[in-house]
């Protein structure tokens, strides 16, 4: 029981009992079954994963936080969670930038370490409590159901406590103690396999605290610059430059390796934990890079040119993202990998080493990225229809010294069908964007990939019908503001589909959801629900939601099933401040069941929407029949104690 409020107002509320839960697991598990959903699967960023115990001022998705967020998400039948990209942050002036989408496509994100973790035998207790205490802060709980990330804060915590933590290493290997004896024996196993990706790592951290900035083109030093492709090609003196670094800079180098191989080692205790949940974790494949990447791989990209994306009513966006030059993905006019080409294999095997699966992030930027000119400033570049073609154009219109088509030979789409070893239907393919010729030709022609169908302007009902095998559906998504808001936006710019756009006709949600004629009462039950829907905004969007509950394979934010709406964690195109900073709140299973229980919730509540959509999928199995009736009955029959389990574990979570 709870006293809420100045009022003193009773609420009851609670979280499923633990003799409650293998049976809310089961019912929720069988009704996707039933359903025929295959993949059920959360979006949460790594730094949106809540704190437990003590606040490190960032999330992460290996440590024991992230495993009872997973446990969580497997209660009500959630097979897997899509991540944002992992990789190490960008940094400008001392500032961390919260971006994951200009992060290292190799380096892990050493902010995503489980400091508790470190101080444990496991790890030769190599930091101390003493000091994992006063870096860190006590549980704070808030009346709102999120908290905000602190890059900043969690920058200085992380400093203090890995720099303490390498020290006590080296100290307790020197002393020959077990424990560091193991993790050392670990250690070189580790390097041996990446010991030149992470010295040339180290080197341009480095430089970066030298110059203040991961941006090269700021360094007023042309040799630091071209260190690496210089040194590739055998220069003297960038090889004197590059070991004279290493050298005056051996210990911070080192500690970059280190923090790099506690990373690795918690991603991969995460996923063998994992493994026994049957949950899997879907990395982002960032279609860019991070300015250290691309310092390693100066030689593959384009020197003039960035990639972004169009904008058709308005300015185009300015990613600063590099892209791979299609002369340099293939060499000897054959499939043999050139240095483009190799970094995007490494990309692809670095995505994938600890995670069931990708998501491939800007699909368009693999067969047809839009250019923009790398020195152009934003005023020149046009703010309509009609694009400066000089300074903005598809991959395709890139002409040479000679004015010939630059990538006459269309080798940039190759980069799908040469040496990734993918499945077509294994990763989300993120098609979010514009279908130039080009992209069209190779995708949806050549290739038939799948595509990600956003229901927030499109029928469940219609883009059921396609042949396409390995489809993603979602409704909005982590550059989305939280769905339960949608219907608030009528009327603005970039989204007047809301409400008024035939995918929300509350018709068709009350016709979709209960279409087999033949049902008992079957006119007053639609008439009912489409009372519902045009009346109750949120029960609008939840019938959303169960309509997407009849697709094969389907994504929702965190923030849509925790009910947060007060914050969204990401604008896209914009550089609002509080982008890629909202978090899941600590005592986030009292703020969800609370939610449920209130009158008008937020939040979702799985067991009812399951309810919705087995019973929508149970009508159009008997809509598919030639005998109806009997069809009918013996669905009935054979569903009617799972649609009892979904609803009364819907009941409970409403108490």
């Amino acid at each position: 029981m709870r006293v809420l409020g100045i009022n003193n107002q009773i609420q009851f509320t609670r979280k499923p009992r633990p003799e409650e839960e293998s049976g809310l697991k089961s019912a929720c598990n069988k009704a996707y079954d039933a359903i025929g959903v295959t993949d059920r699967v959360a979006i949460t960023h790594g730094s949106c994963f809540p704190a437990i115990d003590r606040n490190t001022y960032i999330g992460s998705p290996y440590g024991k936080a992230a495993r009872e967020y997973v446990k969580f998400l497997s209660l009500y039948g959630f097979n897997g969670n899509q991540l944002g990209p992992g990789g190490e942050l960008e940094f400008k002036d001392g500032e961390i930038k919260p971006s994951p989408y200009n992060s290292s496509a190799f380096a892990k994100n050493r902010l995503f370490i489980d400091l508790e973790d470190l101080t444990t035998d496991k790890y030769g207790k190599i930091l101390s409590k003493e000091t994992y205490n006063s870096v860190t802060q006590p549980i704070k709980n808030t009346d709102k159901n999120y908290e905000m990330s602190n890059f900043e804060e969690a920058s200085k915590t992380y400093d203090t406590a890995l720099s303490e933590s390498f020290n006590n290493f080296k100290t307790n290997v020197a002393k020959g103690q077990p424990q560091a004896l193991a993790l050392q024996k670990e250690y070189n196993n580790f390097l041996s396999r990446n010991n030149k990706r992470l010295t040339d790592e180290g080197v341009f951290k480095v430089l970066a605290r030298h110059y203040n900035t991961d941006k090269i083109d700021d360094w007023n030093n042309e040799q630091d610059k071209n260190l690496i492709s210089d040194l590739n090609e055998g220069d003297i003196d960038a090889i004197e430059r590059y070991n004279s670094i290493k050298k005056a800079n051996k210990n911070e180098i080192e500690q970059h390796k280190f923090e790099q191989f506690l990373a690795t080692k918690q991603i991969k205790e995460n996923k063998e934990w994992r493994e026994k949940q049957g949950f899997k974790y879907f990395n982002d494949l960032l279609v860019g890079c991070s300015q250290m990447d691309m310092w390693r791989y100066k030689d593959a990209f384009l020197k003039d040119w960035e990639m972004g994306a169009r904008e058709y009513n308005g300015r185009s966006q300015r990613w600063h993202i590099p892209v791979i030059d299609p002369k340099k993905i293939f060499k000897n006019d054959k499939y043999e990998l050139n240095i483009g080409g190799e970094f995007l294999k490494e990309k692809i095997n670095f995505a994938l080493e600890f995670n069931e699966n990708i998501r491939i992030d800007h699909a368009m930027g693999l067969i047809e990225p839009y250019l923009l000119a790398k020195n152009a400033s934003n005023e020149e570049f046009s703010n309509n229809n009609n694009k400066n073609s000089n300074l903005e154009k598809y991959i395709s219109e890139l002409t040479d010294k000679n004015g010939k088509e630059y990538d006459k030979y269309w080798d940039y789409p190759k980069l799908l069908t040469k040496e990734h070893n993918i499945k077509p239907d294994m990763p989300v393919w993120e098609d979010l964007c514009t279908y130039p010729p080009r992209f069209k030709e190779i995708y949806e022609k050549q290739l038939n990939l799948p595509k990600i169908i956003n229901l927030d302007w499109t029928r469940a009902q219609e883009a059921l019908k396609t042949t396409r095998k390995g489809d993603w559906y979602l409704i909005g998504s982590h550059d989305n503001i939280p769905a339960m808001n949608y219907p608030d936006r009528e009327g603005l710019n970039a989204f007047k589909y809301t409400k008024s756009d035939p995918a929300w006709d509350t018709n068709y949600l009350a016709g979709y959801l209960n279409i087999d004629d033949g049902r008992q009462n079957i006119s007053d039950i639609r008439n009912e629900l489409k009372d519902k829907l045009n009346t109750n905004d949120r029960d609008l969007v939840r019938a959303k939601f169960a309509e997407l509950m009849t697709t094969p394979k389907f994504q929702i934010s965190f923030a849509d099933i925790l009910g947060i709406t007060d914050m969204t964690y990401n604008i896209g195109g914009s550089d609002r401040k509080e982008n890629w900073k909202e978090r899941i709140s600590p005592d986030f299973l009292d703020k969800y069941y609370e939610n449920l229980a209130s009158e008008n919730p937020t939040a979702l509540n799985i067991p009812e929407l399951l309810k919705q959509a087995l019973k929508a999928k149970i009508d159009m199995k008997v809509n598919q029949s030639d005998d109806k009736d009997r069809t009918r009955a013996e669905l009935n029959e054979k569903y009617s104690p799972l649609l009892n389990d979904l609803q009364k574990y819907a009941d409970i979570l409403k108490e």
